[in-house]
């Protein structure tokens, strides 16, 4: 188990995250950048980290993601189900409780398309009686 690696794949809204987590020291990269240099806000950072601080086992594995499309909190999200699939496949003792904390079901929440008539999903045209 010296160069076990597990896969995850995450999605939310538009943006698709590939993570990989193998036994280590507490490495997170995202996108070939430190997670700290990688997302602003520390929400987005403790989005991304709550599968590892829910089981307990932040410094004992390091986590490489690679993640594309959607902003930043979309690309959070990703990250987290990620996560969470991959440490089903490491250890599936931690299933329950990732579970329990909703982090294994995909969002399904998506941008609603835009209709005819309006300018946006819902936005009417500004009414005017004159």
């Amino acid at each position: 188990m010296a160069n076990a690696q597990y896969l995850g794949t995450g999605r939310r809204k538009k943006s698709i995250a590939r993570v990989r987590i193998m036994p280590g020291t507490g490495k997170f990269v995202v996108n070939h950048r430190d997670i700290e240099e990688y997302f602003g806000l520390e929400t987005l950072k403790m989005i991304a980290r709550a599968p590892l601080t829910l089981t307990g086992t932040a410094g004992k594995f390091d986590v490489l993601v690679n993640v594309h499309g959607g902003g930043t909190t979309g690309q959070a999200g990703a990250i987290r189900h990620g996560i969470s699939r991959a440490m089903c496949k490491a250890d599936p003792e931690l299933r329950p409780a990732l579970k329990q904390a909703g982090f294994l079901t995909r969002d399904p929440r998506m941008k609603e398309r835009k209709k005819y008539g309006l300018k946006a999903a819902r936005r009417a045209p500004q009414f005017s009686k004159r």
